[in-house]
């Protein structure tokens, strides 16, 4: 299915990930609109594009930032088609290292950004009586280890949420929902790490297998390019040579 001038949200498309999508829908002549928490962050990004867009400060830390987010949107476009959470930090830490501040925001960003982001974006599918979510979970909410604890919990859960939206929002409102739970992806999310004991127990070296931002990108653009009678409920995607 073509999906030229779709209306896509992407939220933290400053990052790695997320400038990814932003430059592979763009190419593809999608109109999007581009949120971060700062919008000078979008500079960069902004120089890759060929097409018109919009940029939206939002901060999925904060009720008030949100909601006058999609107002900005809504006052600037009359539907939303595709609604892409990317917005995340992974500060990986060992339990007993009581990192209670960064615990909590973890969740406040990977699972609670996304509520925020849903409550925005769910007025105007419900009554168009069409949309897309998707949601970029991680293999680390299926696949557990020492000092991932509360990381893997938050995207566990962004898996189970994605489930339940579907089952809630798909019959009556047609609206599709995806979870995207890709392996390690070379991005700058490990540089939120501060657990020193972690950071030294780790081995973070160059030689280890990840995907590419890229790859991330292309997984989005299939996944809203089926047709309206096919939803891909979930896609994992891990790095050659790792199981």
């Amino acid at each position: 299915m073509k999906i030229n001038n779709k209306v896509i949200v992407i939220t933290g498309a400053n990052g790695g990930i997320g400038s990814a999508i932003a430059r592979k829908l763009d190419r593809e002549g999608c109109f999007l609109v581009l949120t971060a928490r700062r919008k000078e962050s979008l500079t960069e990004l902004k120089k890759d594009l060929k097409n018109n867009h919009l940029e939206v400060e939002m901060d999925v830390t904060n009720n008030k930032s949100v909601l006058d987010a999609f107002t900005t949107i809504l006052n600037n476009v009359e539907t939303i088609d595709v609604l892409v959470n990317v917005a995340g930090v992974m500060p990986l830490t060992y339990l007993k290292n009581l990192h209670l501040d960064e615990w909590l925001n973890t969740i406040e960003v990977n699972v609670k950004g996304i509520l925020r982001t849903l409550h925005g974006a769910l007025p105007i599918m419900k009554k168009q009586k069409k949309g897309h979510i998707v949601n970029i979970a991680s293999v680390d909410g299926k696949e557990l280890y020492k000092g991932g604890a509360v990381y893997g919990a938050s995207k566990a859960a962004i898996i189970a949420l994605s489930r339940a939206m579907r089952m809630e929002l798909s019959p009556n409102f047609n609206i599709k929902v995806t979870s995207i739970e890709p392996g390690t992806v070379d991005t700058s999310l490990r540089e939120d790490i501060t657990d020193t004991e972690l950071l030294n127990d780790k081995d973070y070296g160059g030689d280890e297998p990840m995907l590419d931002p890229e790859d991330i990108a292309r997984a989005v653009l299939y996944v809203i390019s089926e047709p309206h009678q096919s939803n891909i409920n979930q896609l994992t995607i891990k790095p050659t040579g790792k199981s």
